[in-house]
């Protein structure tokens, strides 16, 4: 893939490039990419969003909109050498497509708008090839028909146009089964294109100054998002730069030796286990030793939890026909007679010893030996707000909710166990649940 400057915002690598060099990168070669822009609003959304942090970090190139994102960098001593502005960058992306031979497919907004779009590119680049049109009112068992359509009709670029944070989760989640060499979130631009929205002019979009006029157009709709927001998000970046500068806490630096030196102590005393493990895995069933999941962790952000592998190879297939089956109450699926799970799995289950691989994670930083276990991706879609406080902690290997029955304990004394745990978390409680958990994997209570 090809490489291009960024600047880190946000946790979040943002392509710092002009627009030819950034349309060269998207559209070289027939490897699949994802691109998303990211704007003031859009990292509001972030921070209150989980699931769209996870969706933005699995974009390819993101791509700075807007004079937030260069404010926010101003602060941090840098400079986006190119305001990469969605709307802008529709003339250059349709003509270098149009040039390349390559066809697009108009996904989003309200009923005959991305058709009218598809006219105004044709406009533009008048050899473009429009692979085909559809509004973004649909319902979620029409999906799987409407990405045969979009692979059907050949299309080489897919643009997005579902809202944020909607078209980049969708894009996330389906980026697999498109065949198409881009996909793209591209926001409000079908309306622009289509006349249902009126561009600000020149003279204030070169300013930088285009939410003005937007807000002067349509003021109750965009007063939360530029009034409340602009300010919000200025927060966000300055409180962002800081922590760049700010030195860790003594709290800080005791609980991360006591992960380093946990999780090496870990692993050496486990080795052998877990080679015995591995061997007995790949004895029963075909398939890798390891699971990789996506997991949200610590202030939202997706990372890859590793588990040793105790079900079937098709077992993230079946999940969905499982769900109805979950002996846990709450939005968290746990069965006590999972079908899924190999015989071998039952008994790393039953003394957790599938989660050892995770002493990897806390190694790497992405984890605690103590802490809220990490949750999926959807799972954190569906939380109520109170559940977000436990995202505010590094996901770990035990804690409260693991020493005190697990599985056997309901959804919501789980969030309040974690959130307790967040608020008042030190060395010397991680000492004692560490200590806890033993007697827990032993008993074996609420494993399964």
């Amino acid at each position: 893939m090809t490489s291009l400057d960024k600047i880190s915002l946000f946790s979040l690598d943002i392509v710092n490039a002009k627009t030819e060099e950034a349309l060269g990168a998207l559209l070289k070669g027939r490897a699949r990419r994802t691109a998303a822009f990211l704007n003031a609003h859009c990292m509001n959304v972030a921070a209150k969003t989980p699931i769209y942090q996870w969706a933005l970090k699995k974009a390819d190139y993101l791509l700075p909109d807007g004079s937030g994102l260069q404010l926010a960098a101003k602060l941090q001593g840098k400079r986006f050498v190119e305001n990469l502005n969605g709307t802008d960058l529709f003339v250059p992306l349709c003509r270098k497509a149009a040039a390349l031979g390559l066809s697009i497919y108009f996904l989003g907004s309200a009923q005959g708008v991305a058709r009218k779009a598809s006219e105004a590119a044709r406009k533009i680049a008048p050899a473009l090839k429009v692979a085909g049109t559809r509004h973004g009112y649909f319902y979620a068992e029409e999906e799987d028909r409407i990405i045969d359509e979009i692979n059907a009709s050949g299309a080489d670029i897919v643009l997005v146009a579902l809202g944020v944070p909607r078209q980049d989760v969708w894009i996330a989640r389906n980026r697999h089964r498109l065949n198409a060499r881009l996909v793209m979130g591209v926001g409000a631009q079908f309306d622009f294109w289509a006349g249902r929205v009126s561009r600000a002019p020149r003279m204030l979009r070169s300013a930088g100054l285009e939410w003005i006029w937007r807000f002067a157009i349509e003021p109750r709709r965009m007063f939360r998002r530029y009034i409340i927001g602009n300010p919000e998000f200025m927060m966000r970046a300055w409180q962002d730069a800081r922590a760049k500068r700010a030195v860790p806490t003594a709290d800080e630096r005791a609980k991360r030796a006591l992960d380093l030196f946990g999780s090496s102590m870990g692993l050496l005393f486990f080795a052998p286990l877990m080679l015995m493990i591995a061997t007995a895995i790949k004895l029963e069933s075909r398939g890798p030793v390891f699971f990789r999941q996506t997991r949200i962790g610590q202030g939202g952000q997706a990372f890859t939890v590793l588990k040793f592998r105790s079900m079937y190879r098709d077992a993230e297939a079946r999940r969905a026909a499982l769900l109805e089956q979950s002996d846990r109450a709450g939005i968290c699926f746990k069965s006590k007679n999972d079908p899924r799970v190999t015989k071998i799995g039952r008994l790393l289950r039953r003394f957790s010893l599938d989660e050892l691989p995770q002493l990897f994670n806390i190694w790497n930083g992405d984890m605690s030996i103590v802490g809220p276990r990490p949750a999926l991706p959807q799972e954190v879609e569906a939380y109520p707000p109170q559940a977000l406080e436990r995202l505010m902690g590094k996901p770990g290997l035990t804690g409260l909710w693991q020493v005190s029955g697990r599985a056997e304990i309901g959804f919501n004394k789980m969030i309040h166990m974690d959130s307790a745990y967040v608020r008042s978390r030190s060395v010397f409680l991680d000492i004692a649940l560490i200590a806890l958990t033993f007697r827990a994997v032993f008993t074996g209570r609420g494993a399964y």
